[in-house]
């Protein structure tokens, strides 16, 4: 069972619900208190021990790998200014030389073409791919690092997912709930995309965080288009659970969909109330507004 060093992030996405903000910024640079969306993400995927970040781009995505770069006349300013605290933080978040590798996909044709677009950056050893979308955020251990544990123990495909309310699971990928393995995780018996209403084996739906078999990749190369004309990676993997074990793990906090302009504002106040240096301040100023 080989180790997970790896993780893909889909970032060719358009982000036209933020327009117009996301005309010459990127939606995963859009930022959630004082970080981007992608750099909450990455920071879940570093914790949970991966190595190597690998991102699919796409046009006018320049400014991520810029972010993951050394910006020398910044780090300059700040030295000489002598705010040595900012300086610290950007190191810290900074990823090691060659730690980062990007590629790009050339046309929109959905998540599992992404997923193939970085084929061969992940070889064939096992991967973990977040959605930067969705953030995950609670106490304690990050979701990605929960997974991870689950894989420790008995390999195979992971999911991340969580509890919908029983009437809104014919809007998520749903999966059924089958023998415990430990902790919050379990063997998944179904995958369902959309089930009609009444219809769905479980309301635990998936959340956008994956530990993927290379496989895989064998099967979104010849994957037919799906819904809306594009590569879904549900078919691939609905393919590959055929022959090889597929497991969920229930996340316990809560799930900010940031590529929706609710999710968004409401993961900033979450993030924001979670952070000593701003909770009580905020709260007060949100009592102001008779919040």
């Amino acid at each position: 069972m080989k180790r997970i060093r790896k993780a893909v992030f889909p970032v060719a996405g358009l982000g036209t619900r933020f327009l117009p903000a996301t005309k010459s910024v990127p939606k995963e640079m859009l930022t959630v208190v004082d970080k981007p969306v992608i750099q909450h993400v990455v920071d879940e995927a570093r914790e949970a021990g991966i190595e190597h970040f690998i991102f699919v781009t796409g046009r006018n995505k320049g400014v991520i790998e810029d972010h993951f770069d050394i910006a020398y006349e910044l780090d300059s300013m700040l030295r000489t200014r002598g705010k040595t605290e900012a300086l610290e933080e950007l190191k810290r978040l900074l990823p090691a030389a060659g730690q980062t590798a990007f590629t790009r996909q050339q046309e929109p044709l959905g998540l599992g073409h992404a997923v193939w677009c970085a084929r061969d950056i992940v070889g064939n050893e096992p991967f973990a791919l977040l959605l930067p979308d969705m953030l995950h955020h609670g106490q304690g251990k990050g979701c990605l690092a929960e997974m991870m544990e689950a894989y420790d123990k008995v390999g195979g495909n992971h999911i991340a997912v969580f509890e919908a309310p029983h009437d809104q699971t014919h809007q998520y990928g749903i999966v059924g709930r089958g023998t415990e393995i430990g902790g919050n995780a379990f063997e998944i018996t179904q995958m369902v995309e959309k089930p009609p209403k009444g219809t769905a084996p479980s309301n635990l739906a998936v959340s956008g965080r994956y530990i993927l078999q290379p496989e895989v990749f064998a099967l979104l190369e010849t994957q037919e288009r799906g819904a809306g004309g594009e590569i879904q990676l549900t078919d691939s993997m609905l393919t590959l659970a055929r022959t090889q074990k597929f497991y969920g793990s229930v996340f316990k906090g809560r799930i900010f969909d940031t590529g929706q302009k609710i999710g968004f504002l409401v993961a900033n106040v979450a993030y924001a109330l979670a952070r000593p240096d701003l909770g009580e301040e905020l709260r007060a100023e949100l009592r102001a507004l008779g919040l």
